[in-house]
C-alpha cells in the first residue's frame, strides 16, 4: 500500500543520535554518543526496596488510573523543594508530572503554537526538542551561542523580526550539547527581552543539579514576576531516565491546557514511578545522594578534559564544563566534521555529529559532541586514544 503521512510528521526523520547509537551495539564500539547517566549513579537498592514496599502496602494506588497533573504528594513534594532550595515557582505557578522533561516542551509547544508560528531556539540546542516542535509545523529561528550563553543581539532582532514569535527554548545550565552556562546577567537579560515582545520562555533544565564545580546561578524562572516562564524539570539524570519522570511548573492558566493536552496523550504518567520518586525524596538522603553523583561526574568530566588536553595536541578544542554530560568539541576549518565521525565509529568510537543539534542540518558545522558520564573509566582512556590518534592525522 502507498502511504501518504501527515504534514505534521512527512518531513520528521530519525535522530542522528538515535541512527549512530545503532553502531553501539556492534561489539567492541566505545560510545561516547549516548546522553545516559553513569551506570554507577542509579540509586538501584534503594528503588528495588522502594518498590518492593509499594507493591506490598499500596499496590492498587500504584496500578490504577489516578489524575493527569499527578501524584498529589509527588507535586507536593517537588513543589516545596523547588522553592526552598531553588526559589523558583509563585502561588501563581502551578506543577504537573510529565513523562519526562521532554514532554513539557511538546505539551507546552502543541498548547501555545499554530502551524507558522515561530519558536527561538538556541543554536546548536537538543535535537530531541528540535522534532518535537518540528511535528508542529512550527517555523524555527537558530540564534547563535557565546560562551556566556545565547546571543542576546541576535535574540532580540529574531524577536522583532520573525513572524508571530511565540516562544524561546532554552537550556541555561551545561546546555546540551554545547555544555554553555548562561550568566545570571544574560538570563536576566533573556528574560526582560522576552516580556517587551511577548513571548514565552520554556526553561528546560535536567543538567543544573549534577552542576560539580562552580556558584549556582538562579534560574530564570526564580525571578519570573509576569507568569512569562515554562519550567522544565526532569527526575532523569538524578534518579532514574528509565521512570521517564520531568515536571513543568508553570503559571496555572497555561498549564490547564498542558493538563488538558496531556490527557489526550496519555492520560497520566506511571504513577508506580511518580510513588517510588516520592518515597525517594522523602525518606532517602536526596542531598547526599546528588552529592554522590556529582562527584561521579566531576571525576569522568575531567578524566575526559584532560585526555582531551593530552591527546588532542590542540587541533581539536572543547568547551569545558563545570556540570551536564558532554563536552562540545570543534574541528579545525577545512577539515571534514562527517568524514571524521565516520572515521570515529570505523575505529569504534562513536561520537554525534554537531550538525545534528543544528536548526538546518544542512548548514556548515565543525563541531561533535562526547558524552562523558556512560562509559567506564578504561572506556575513556581507550576512546580517547582512538580519538587523539584520529587527530594526529587531521
Amino acid at each position: 500500500m502507498q502511504y501518504t503521512f501527515s504534514d505534521k510528521v512527512r518531513s520528521l526523520a530519525p535522530s542522528a543520535i538515535r541512527e549512530i547509537l545503532k553502531f553501539t551495539s556492534m561489539p567492541g564500539v566505545i560510545s561516547f554518543a549516548a546522553g545516559n547517566p553513569a551506570p554507577e549513579a542509579f540509586p538501584v537498592d534503594e528503588v528495588r526496596q522502594i518498590t518492593a514496599e509499594i507493591m506490598r502496602d499500596n499496590p492498587i494506588d500504584a496500578l490504577q488510573y489516578s489524575i493527569t497533573e499527578g501524584y498529589t504528594p509527588l507535586r507536593d513534594t517537588v513543589s516545596a523543594y523547588m522553592r526552598s532550595v531553588h526559589h523558583t515557582g509563585t502561588e501563581q505557578d502551578g506543577l504537573i508530572i510529565t513523562a519526562g522533561a521532554q514532554q513539557v516542551m511538546d505539551l507546552t509547544c502543541k498548547s501555545l503554537c499554530n502551524e507558522g508560528d515561530t519558536v527561538i531556539c538556541e543554536a546548536p540546542t537538543f535535537i530531541g526538542t528540535l522534532n518535537a516542535f518540528r511535528s508542529y509545523n512550527v517555523h524555527l529561528c537558530g540564534v547563535d551561542m557565546e560562551p556566556d550563553g545565547i546571543n542576546l543581539e541576535q535574540l532580540e532582532h529574531a524577536m522583532k523580526t520573525e513572524k508571530n514569535v511565540r516562544m524561546l527554548y532554552t537550556i541555561p545550565n551545561f546546555q546540551n550539547p554545547s555544555g554553555i552556562t548562561m550568566s545570571l546577567e544574560k538570563r536576566k537579560a533573556v528574560y526582560t527581552l522576552a516580556k517587551k515582545y511577548g513571548v514565552i520562555i520554556v526553561e528546560d533544565n535536567p543538567y543544573g543539579e549534577i552542576r560539580f564545580e562552580g556558584e549556582t546561578i538562579p534560574n530564570i524562572k526564580s525571578f519570573d514576576t509576569d507568569g512569562l516562564v515554562v519550567y522544565a524539570g526532569s527526575f532523569s539524570k538524578v534518579l532514574a531516565p528509565g521512570l521517564r519522570l520531568g515536571y513543568a511548573i508553570a503559571p496555572k492558566e497555561l498549564l490547564s491546557k498542558v493538563i488538558v493536552c496531556k490527557q489526550v496523550a496519555d492520560v497520566h504518567s506511571t504513577i508506580l514511578a511518580q510513588m517510588i520518586a516520592h518515597r525517594f525524596m522523602t525518606e532517602y538522603d536526596f542531598a547526599a545522594h546528588l552529592q554522590r553523583i556529582r562527584k561521579i561526574y566531576y571525576h569522568k568530566a575531567h578524566l575526559m578534559m584532560d585526555l582531551a588536553d593530552q591527546l588532542f595536541d590542540g587541533k581539536i578544542t572543547y568547551h569545558p564544563v563545570q556540570g551536564g554530560l558532554f563536552l562540545w568539541c570543534a574541528l579545525p576549518d577545512g577539515v571534514d566534521m562527517m568524514d571524521f565521525c565516520t572515521r570515529a565509529v570505523q575505529q569504534k568510537v562513536a561520537v554525534v555529529p554537531g550538525n545534528a543539534f543544528l536548526v538546518d542540518e544542512s548548514l556548515p558545522c565543525q563541531n561533535f559532541r562526547m558524552n562523558f558520564s556512560t562509559p567506564t573509566d578504561e572506556q575513556l582512556e581507550q576512546g580517547m586514544q582512538i580519538l587523539g590518534r584520529l587527530s594526529a592525522e587531521l
